[in-house]
Formats: C-alpha cells, sequence, structure tokens
C-alpha cells in the first residue's frame, strides 16, 4: 500500500496525459498542414522504401458505448458503398502523386467495423489499393474484425486478398459489462469466427481486451481472460477504458458510477498482465502482451520495438499512409490528418484534391523528442548513447528534463550519463515519464487517465 500511495502522489490516478501513439499528438496539428503539404510530402518518398498503408472504415451497425473512434452507424450499405468509391478516386489522386515503383510493406484496415464491407467490396478495395501501391513478396496484412459482424465468406474473400493477421475486437466477455457499454458478443461466436480465421489459413490472431469498463472486477475479468486463451491469440492489447465523454457523446449512456474506481482499476489491470505472463506472453510496452515467437515479442527482444497508432508494433516502414476519413499519415516531414468527417473528406476528394485538413511539420527537437518518447513507451528506457549519435549535440537539450525526471521520480528511475531507466515498481508512471519530453502542451486538451 506503500507503494501505492507513492505511485498516487506522482500522479498514476489523477494526471491526465497522452497515450503518445504519435509525437507530437494530433491536438497539436495545424490546419497550416494541409493537402499542399500532403502531395509535396509524398511526390518526395524515396521508392526504394517500402511503406504502410492504413485504410478507416467509418461505419457500424452499431455503435459500441464505450467507443471514441471516429465512427458513424448505419444500416445500410448504400452510404458504405458510397465511401469506397471515393476512396478509390483518393487512390487515383495518389497514383498521380506517389513516386513509380513504390511498394506495401503493410496494409492495416481499421474504423468503425471494416467487416461491414461484404466480399464484393472487400476483393474491391483491396485490389484498388494494390493497384496503386502493389505490396512487397513479404507484406503484412491486418483487418481488425468484428466477430458479430464476419462470416465465413467475408473471411474467405479477405483471405484472397492476402489477409494474413486479424485482430479481434472482444473488449470482455461477461454479459453484464456487455449489456452496460452497448456492445452484445457471445463467446461462441467469436469462438466460430476463430475456427473459420484458421480454417482459412489465418494463423496470426490479435485479441483486443479493455479493463475499467463498468461492473467489471476481478472475477469477471479473470473469466474473460481464461475465454481469451482458450481461443490462443498470438497477441493481446490490454487497454485502459478512457471515459471521456465531452470526446464521444455516446460515453454518457454509460452508467459511471458502475465504472471500476481508481485502486480497483489499478488491480483489474495487474491481474490480467500477471495471468497472460504467467501463460507465456511476454509483456511488451504498458499494454500489449505477445507469445515468444511473435514478430512483436521479438521486435521488442532485439530493440526494434515501435509505436504508432495502432500501438505497439513491429513494423519497420518509416512512411504511414492514411486513406479515409481522419486517417493519419506519418510521412517525413511530419504528420498530416486528412479532414475527420467523413462528409468533410468526401468534399475534398469530390473537388480533386487529396483530404489532408491538418497536420505538423517536424522540427529537429520534435524529431529529437518523438525519439526519446518512443524510447521510454517502448523500452522503458532512454538510451542516452544512441541519442547522442543520431542527434550530436543537439541531444543535450534533453538534460534538464531528464534531471527533473530524476529529481521527481526517484528511485522509480535510475538515470546516469548512458541511460535513463524505468525500473519495475515505477512502470506504472510510463506514460507521465513520458510527458516530460512533450514540449507541445495545447491549452484545454483532456487527455485520458495514465492509469
Amino acid at each position: 500500500m506503500k507503494q501505492l500511495d507513492r505511485l498516487r502522489t506522482l500522479g498514476l490516478f489523477d494526471a491526465r496525459v497522452p497515450r503518445y501513439t504519435s509525437y507530437p499528438t494530433a491536438p497539436v496539428f495545424s490546419a497550416e498542414v494541409g493537402a499542399s503539404a500532403q502531395a509535396q510530402a509524398l511526390a518526395a518518398l524515396d521508392p526504394a522504401e517500402p511503406v504502410s498503408v492504413y485504410l478507416h472504415i467509418p461505419f457500424c451497425e452499431r455503435l459500441c458505448w464505450f467507443c471514441a473512434c471516429r465512427t458513424q452507424g448505419t444500416k445500410t450499405l448504400s452510404p458504405v458503398e458510397s465511401y469506397i468509391g471515393t476512396v478509390e478516386k483518393e487512390l487515383a489522386l495518389l497514383a498521380r502523386t506517389l513516386p513509380e515503383g513504390l511498394r506495401m510493406g503493410r496494409m492495416h484496415w481499421g474504423g468503425g467495423t471494416p467487416t461491414i464491407l461484404p466480399p464484393s467490396l472487400i476483393h474491391r478495395l483491396a485490389q484498388a489499393v494494390k493497384a496503386v501501391i502493389p505490396p512487397t513478396g513479404d507484406w503484412e496484412f491486418s483487418v481488425e474484425i468484428d466477430p458479430t459482424m464476419v462470416d465465413r465468406a467475408k473471411i474467405s474473400a479477405l483471405a484472397e486478398e492476402g489477409m494474413n493477421r486479424a485482430s479481434l475486437g472482444i473488449q470482455d466477455f461477461d454479459p453484464k459489462v456487455q449489456e452496460a457499454i452497448g456492445r452484445l458478443q457471445p463467446f461462441d461466436i467469436t469462438r466460430a469466427c476463430v475456427e473459420d480465421l484458421r480454417a482459412e489459413g489465418i494463423s496470426s490472431l490479435n485479441a483486443d481486451l479493455v479493463y475499467g469498463l463498468p461492473h467489471q472486477d476481478i472475477a469477471r475479468l479473470d473469466d474473460t481472460v481464461s475465454k481469451v486463451l482458450e481461443l490462443g491469440p498470438d497477441r493481446v492489447a490490454l487497454f485502459g477504458y478512457a471515459h471521456v465523454p465531452w470526446v464521444a457523446k455516446r460515453q454518457a449512456l454509460i452508467e459511471e458510477a458502475a465504472l471500476p474506481r481508481e485502486v480497483a482499476r489499478h488491480e483489474l489491470a495487474n491481474h490480467a498482465a500477471a495471468r497472460f505472463t504467467a501463460a507465456g506472453f511476454a509483456a511488451i510496452g504498458i499494454d500489449h502482451f505477445a507469445r515468444p515467437e511473435d514478430g512483436l515479442a521479438r521486435a521488442a527482444q532485439s530493440g526494434h520495438l515501435r509505436r504508432n497508432f495502432q500501438g505497439y508494433t513491429d513494423d519497420t516502414c518509416p512512411t504511414l499512409i492514411g486513406l479515409g476519413a481522419s486517417s493519419i499519415s506519418r510521412l517525413p516531414a511530419g504528420y498530416v490528418q486528412n479532414a475527420a468527417a467523413t462528409a468533410a473528406y468526401i468534399q475534398r476528394i469530390e473537388a480533386g484534391q487529396l483530404a489532408g485538413a491538418r497536420g505538423h511539420v517536424m522540427t529537429g527537437d520534435d524529431l529529437l523528442r518523438a525519439r526519446a518518447i518512443e524510447m521510454i513507451m517502448c523500452n522503458f528506457r532512454l538510451d542516452r548513447r544512441a541519442l547522442r549519435a543520431a542527434f550530436g549535440k543537439g541531444a543535450a537539450s534533453l538534460d534538464p528534463d531528464l534531471a527533473r525526471i530524476a529529481a521527481r521520480f526517484g528511485d522509480f528511475v535510475t538515470l546516469d550519463s548512458d541511460e535513463l531507466r524505468i525500473r519495475d515498481a515505477g512502470r506504472p508512471l510510463t506514460r507521465i515519464i513520458a510527458s516530460a519530453f512533450d514540449a507541445h502542451v495545447p491549452d484545454g486538451v483532456r487527455y485520458s487517465q495514465a492509469s
């Protein structure tokens, strides 16, 4: 309890800080960086370096109350098909912009619910992307799958187009928790989805879970973890629920009194983590777990783990091209986000221009701090020697921040001339420690809590 009190004093339960899937974070982006900068950066890409592609499908048949993603509900396929037509037009604009010979090393479909697409649209969309950015021979194609919104025909279509990793949205299997978040998903349906995926040769599976949901307790979450282990995923993401009804209005439907309190939430995360590590998973960063033979675990072991908008990744592509409404591209010069609202995105593309609406051009200091934050988030360690090798004397600009971290966090960290290291007991503070390097703190932005 004494250690928990110390963590509390350092902000674990009340600090609101970014998850640092990018640096600077998206609220820092400016409308001064848009479609023109996007086009210039895309045209200047080196065709010898494969790129990653993220494609956003912002449609759901049901809007889960806990979700804060950019989505919209639909009961018909008409707006979905129209949207795919707009994405095809965006791809046509990219075809005129990208350098010849560019290849795709990774593709990820997120949402929303990508599996809202029927087989015909799955084929149409996948082939449209591959026609503009052909895949490399060893590419990875992953898709976020709602087990209640997929069938064998859709899985077959995705497999035919090259899907080799599936990311299953689970959150929690307890019926009372599911009812409280507006997402009914029986275990039997999820298990049948996994069986269909494996029957189609998709052996790489991710499972996404959430702790801190209403009515969750140790017993309920323990039962969910047992069921997840029965499904046999290679990777697990264990995200903390971010209750931000001022951002996602649908979260107002969740009864705040039913949410686990601070310490209970902390204990839920620790219990689930202990279950996964006891089952042979390696702990990856602050909230992921992977089988030792999985690429994510190997990347963490070798020091090549990275962080992007989907969380932790072993993706080595330096560039990410975002397609669709609200998608963010990570380019050599910085970030560009497509218009967030679907209608605004469509309007820009229909006008014959790329959809970039806001972004950020990276300075040398941004690049240094981005790498420092990524080191902390991925490795719980800032390698000062590597930063000096990459950034020269400029790396010394972090020295005041390092001194403040050492003074504030005491024996939760160690600091010497070679590295800053977060000790095991201090790892719950990782996001707070990473925020000490953040030179961009926008006014009025409320991030999710650190625990």
